[in-house]
Formats: C-alpha cells, sequence, structure tokens
C-alpha cells in the first residue's frame, strides 16, 4: 500500500505511551495499534483530527504517500473525448 503510517514515529518523538493517547482520543489501544502498524484500510477524519490535535502535529507528519514502484512503471490511460 503507498501509504505509510508513521504514527510510531510521531508519538516517539512527543514521548507519548500508546495507552496514553488511545484512552485521549477515546480509540481502543488495539484500535490504536493497528493503526500505528498500518494494518487498517481507513481512518474516520475526527480520528485524525483528534490525533493531530493530542500530538500537535498536522496529518503529513503521520501520513506519507509513497506510490508503488509498479504504479509509477504503468503508463496511465489516455482520455478520450
Amino acid at each position: 500500500m503507498p501509504i505509510i503510517v508513521r504514527l510510531d514515529v510521531v508519538m516517539a518523538q512527543r514521548k507519548v505511551r500508546s495507552n496514553v493517547l488511545a484512552r485521549a482520543i477515546g480509540i481502543s489501544e488495539t484500535n490504536l495499534s493497528l493503526l500505528k502498524s498500518g494494518k487498517v484500510r481507513g481512518l474516520r477524519l475526527a480520528t485524525l483530527d483528534a490525533i493531530c490535535r493530542y500530538l500537535d502535529c498536522s496529518p503529513s507528519d503521520i501520513l506519507e504517500y509513497r506510490p508503488d514502484t509498479e504504479e509509477i512503471a504503468r503508463p496511465k490511460a489516455l482520455k478520450t473525448g
């Protein structure tokens, strides 16, 4: 997946533990762990907002887009009409 979750890095920089963040933003430690590992397919904007508010960061500090090499090599379809 081309989206890289860097939440663990930001948490380490801020010296915030998972259980503290999970409690502060109102999600389970299990869901936070899944989010940190990148094993989730979706993220509510309200959750992202709460994380950014608590950690005093922006979404781009937590999420990074890195296209797959296959996607870069594959030519885009030409638009017709």
